[in-house]
């Protein structure tokens, strides 16, 4: 089952066509082995590997890992999300609704301090209303994110925050942050429920909070990820640097358009499906990096398109609008390579590849002979791509440089 996560702060992106260029070079996938433990040598803030957790419901869904707040620390699990910019944690102050969570309690810590204020109450109604609410009005302190099933487009609200303004120490591996501000969860409906993790510490494009923080007490302004599938399992962030025992090659950076705000997006001329493209996969079109999603998001008629060059068996689900879905028997045979095209920062063309293994999202829980797709259709959004290419590739983000850095692993 699809399991959209978090889904951050967009932009209303133009679309504008960018001059085909030849010969992109993929990055080639290979199989993956547990490499051994890296060292990091210790100077000033040094940087820290956070061993990530994968949560894994027949299909890779979020990486999420340990942070502490507070004096003493008390540890919570979040996940890390390059699609949001807050750290949103429950504590005592929530309802029965936090019950399944880890609590945060204010007064058990030295350090904290209320905020004082009632934050807006978030109606992340469905996944829909969410890319909507976010396209059309981008705002800092808006945290972007949902993480159960796509169910409907419409109906009651199932994914509400509330949430109340603090700042206390964090700490994240070895790092620490004083006196930074977060948010306490006082209620959340539902949709909540089913997750293994407490809340959310985003990591945006632009340092906010707890890595903002980092950064001003000199860490190095980036952070990599090495998200890796259920069956590899060591799966980590490094924060303030890079792993290099975690991939082969060499990275391949591709800057962030000049006029981002907090969204990792790259502008894209192109996807190709088992080599194969149309007119419509050759239009420019921003292509957003989300961690904490699992699968991809495009309007209808690109998704569509890519699964024209898959396979006509493979239709749209009325159960769940925007989801696609084809005979269970069937889809493990497809072959759905995608391809997404970007442009390196000399210029050079290269490929980010989605393999035919991400395919099958799993059966759909109103007929299990009906297996779900990896293309999940939204409309008037930019394309939105998450752990099904990220954990193929050792991702860097830095934020100091503005750019999106890949390798093979």
């Amino acid at each position: 089952m699809l399991r959209p996560s978090s889904l951050g702060l967009f932009l209303a992106l133009g679309q504008s066509l960018l001059s085909a260029q030849a010969g992109p070079q993929t990055i080639q996938l290979q199989s993956r082995t547990a490499p051994p433990a890296a060292t990091q040598k210790r100077r000033g803030l040094s940087p820290e590997n956070i061993p990530l957790v994968d949560f894994f419901r027949g299909t890779d869904l979020q990486w999420f890992g340990n942070i502490t707040v507070g004096t003493p620390p008390q540890t919570l699990t979040v996940i890390f999300d390059t699609g949001s910019s807050i750290l949103a944690i429950p504590s005592t102050l929530c309802d029965e609704s936090c019950d399944n969570q880890t609590k945060f309690d204010p007064t058990k810590s030295s350090t904290f301090v209320d905020g004082g204020t009632i934050e807006t109450e978030f109606f992340l109604n469905r996944f829909v209303s969410l890319l909507r609410q976010n396209y059309q009005n981008p705002n800092p302190g808006f945290l972007g994110v949902g993480v159960d099933p796509v169910r409907e487009f419409e109906g009651t609200s199932n994914y509400d925050y509330v949430l109340h303004s603090a700042s206390d120490v964090i700490s994240v591996g070895g790092l620490t942050a004083s006196a930074t501000r977060f948010f306490l969860i006082t209620t959340q409906s539902d949709g909540w429920a089913l997750d293994p993790f407490d809340g959310i510490q985003g990591m945006s494009a632009r340092a906010m909070g707890f890595f903002g923080s980092l950064i001003s007490q000199g860490l190095p302004s980036l952070f990599s990820l090495y998200l890796t599938p259920q069956a590899i399992g060591n799966a980590e962030m490094t924060i303030g640097g890079i792993d290099t025992t975690k991939f082969k090659g060499d990275l391949i950076y591709a800057s962030l358009p000049a006029f981002t705000t907090t969204s990792w997006s790259l502008i894209s001329p192109q996807f190709f499906v088992n080599g194969k493209s149309t007119n419509a996969l050759k239009a420019s079109r921003h292509v957003v990096f989300d961690s904490g999603t699992s699968n991809i998001v495009f309007t209808s008629q690109i998704a569509n398109e890519l699964y024209a060059l898959i396979s006509p068996d493979i239709v749209p689900h009325d159960a769940e609008p925007g989801s696609y879905g084809i005979a269970c028997d069937k889809i493990d045979t497809l072959p759905a390579v995608i391809d997404m095209t970007f442009t390196a920062q000399d210029g050079t063309p290269f490929n980010l590849t989605i393999p035919s293994s991400e395919l099958n999202v799993g059966p759909f829980d109103d007929d299990p002979t009906i297996c779900q797709t990896l293309i999940n259709a939204v409309e008037d959004v930019p394309a939105l791509v998450g752990g099904s290419l990220l954990k193929h590739y050792y991702s860097v983000w830095d934020v100091g440089n503005q750019r999106l850095g890949f390798a093979a692993v």
